[in-house]
């Protein structure tokens, strides 16, 4: 039976009003509240102070962020307005350096700039794309949380780090999209979720999302991870992906790497969900930035120093989580097994399924 109790689906980002509006998740849990973007300027603050967050949404939001600045510019010739373009693309591609959907969602807004004959056709165009993007994410979401629900039984209990749902995206999710769909399709779904210091993504954001949906969520804390699995209660792990390379390497928020780990150690499947804009086929593993953040994020609880005066920290966002920890790589067109060795030439029509063979991988195993 379908979850008849659901409340509005949360959606991060939008466009209405001639403006971007998001959910300030830096308010979260306590108020849900939007901020209205009227400029691209305002978009780039927003990125930049994770005021929006998740791969996918940082994508849609930097696209919609080109549609500002394009509806602000006053050039008058075309020449101009693309000069202004790249003015804020520019702006825009420099805030966060780790998360690939930033580069994927402003290059293809940007290449359908460049089809304009004249300013309204790439106004009106950049406009068009961006919404377009933004629905398409949502359906990208539904199509994965599908696909990964078949990974999921009855009563399972599944352990999730950071937040990969409906705020990462532009609604919906991706590792807690595969969580919904399975619970849609009747299943009993449990979540441990963590608390994933230093900004609390886990304890802030998971689990505000998961109970809005009436879904059963735990919090435990990121140190607790071994505990919980070494007690037989975690059936399989899924995370999100801010970037996966044609290797199978998966970047994903800190602390990923080490639950990846425990997984292994424990025999429990470890699973990540993503959309294809999500891969990079064209770095290698020493050629991506690991973004790092302020040092205050570590030290402080809100404004409080919870440090000595004089000790210093270190902050990374993000880690890697090689491919012999993964189980499999959850997407729109299907789930995939290693070995992973993805090709982007292989990729032949955006409908296609991975289960028909026309993404060629080495040897996949296709569930």
């Amino acid at each position: 039976m379908k979850n008849s109790k659901r409340k509005e689906m949360l959606q991060t980002v939008m466009w209405k009003e001639d403006s971007v509006f998001m959910i300030d998740q830096t308010k979260l849990p306590t108020r849900l509240v939007y901020v209205k973007c009227k400029k691209y300027e305002d978009v780039v603050n927003a990125i930049k102070n994770m005021v929006v967050r998740g791969a996918p949404a940082i994508g849609i939001s930097a696209a919609f962020g080109l549609a500002l600045a394009a509806k602000s510019s006053n050039a008058r010739t075309r020449t101009k307005l693309m000069s202004d373009l790249c003015r804020a693309y520019e702006e825009l591609r420099s805030t966060r350096p780790t998360a690939v959907n930033l580069f994927w969602g402003l290059d293809r807004v940007m290449g359908k700039a460049k089809t304009g004959k004249n300013l309204l056709e790439i106004k009106s165009g950049i406009l068009s794309e961006a919404k377009k993007m933004a629905k398409e994410d949502i359906q990208t979401n539904m199509e994965m949380g599908i696909n990964g629900a078949g990974l999921l039984y009855d009563g399972d209990t599944v352990m999730t780090h950071c937040n990969a749902g409906a705020l990462a995206t532009s609604a919906y999710g991706t590792a807690l999209g595969v969580i919904r769909a399975a619970k849609d399709a009747g299943k009993l779904i449990r979540v441990i979720a963590t608390e994933t210091r230093p900004v609390m993504q886990g304890s802030r954001l998971t689990t505000y999302e998961l109970h809005h949906d009436n879904i059963d969520v735990t919090l435990i804390p990121d140190t607790a991870v071994g505990h919980i699995m070494s007690r037989g209660q975690i059936k399989c792990v899924i995370v999100g992906a801010d970037r996966i390379l044609r290797s199978g390497h998966v970047f994903n928020k800190i602390g990923t790497y080490q639950i990846a780990l425990m997984a292994r150690f424990h025999k429990v499947p470890f699973y990540v969900a993503a959309p294809m804009s999500t891969f990079d086929f064209k770095s290698d593993l020493g050629d991506v930035p690991i973004e790092q953040r302020l040092e205050d994020e570590v030290l402080k609880i809100g404004k409080k120093r919870i440090a000595a005066k004089g000790v210093h920290a270190f902050n990374p966002a993000f880690d890697v989580t090689p491919p012999e920890l993964i189980s499999g790589i959850i997407t729109e067109r299907g789930v995939l097994t290693p070995p992973f060795n993805f090709r982007q030439e292989s990729l032949v029509g955006k409908n296609e399924k991975i289960r028909t063979l026309k993404m060629k991988l080495s040897n996949p195993s296709i569930i």
